[in-house]
Formats: structure tokens, sequence, C-alpha cells
């Protein structure tokens, strides 16, 4: 949790590249050792590439900044990784949104159309 907070005022406050802005951090796994620190960013989809790409160039600064921030004996190596679980959260709400018109209608146990697609199937056959 610690590290979570330096570094998300890190990249807030001390980092002023643009290709960072409206980049959150969503979470952090620090190895037991303190050695080394994923981050996960959230970001939008199309800035990924640009994202990472920032955070490749200022890891070197970040990773400065958060160790004189977290005052551990040990300044961990940095892993940035793009979190995309609120982009499948979204694409599955949308999904969920534009359910398909055959889902309202009736079907038997086997899943099949019953009552008034029935009868629009036979005067397709006269």
């Amino acid at each position: 949790m610690q590290a979570r907070v330096k570094l998300a005022n890190i990249l807030l406050f001390e980092v002023s590249d643009p290709d960072l802005a409206l980049v959150t951090i969503t979470g952090v796994e620090v190895s037991v050792d303190k050695s080394y620190l994923r981050a996960y960013v959230s970001c939008d989809a199309e800035r990924y590439e640009e994202v990472t790409a920032a955070l490749a160039r200022a890891k070197g600064r970040i990773r400065s900044l958060l160790g004189r921030s977290l005052g551990w004996r040990v300044t961990p190596e940095l892993d940035f990784r793009i979190d995309t679980t609120t982009d499948e959260a979204e694409r599955i709400s949308r999904a969920l949104e534009d359910v398909p018109p055959t889902l309202a209608v009736e079907k038997d146990e086997f899943g099949y159309p019953i009552g008034p697609a029935e009868a629009g199937g036979e005067k397709d056959e006269e």
C-alpha cells in the first residue's frame, strides 16, 4: 500500500511527461525481499503503447525517486504492466447492454423457440 501511494504521487507530481497524464496505478506487487516491484497502470486503450514507452523512458528517474521516498534498505527494480481489467469490464458491460432480441424469445427445453416464432416459420414454408 505504501509503495502504491508513493509511486502514484511520483507519477502525478514529480514526473512531467505529458504521455503519463491520466495514468492510474491500479495495483502494486512487491517481492518479499523488496528488491522487485511490479506496478499495474491503467489508461485509455488507445494509449497503451504510448504509456508503455513513456514509463520505459522515465523508469530510472521513477526508481530513484521511489527509492528515496520509501526509505527501504533496497531500491526495487521496477516492472510496469498495463492493467486491462477496466477495459475488459467496459467491453463486457457494453456486450450485456446489447442483448440480442433472440434472448427474449421463449424456448423449449432443447433451446428451440416456441410460440410466435413457430408460426412465423410455418408461413415461410407455404
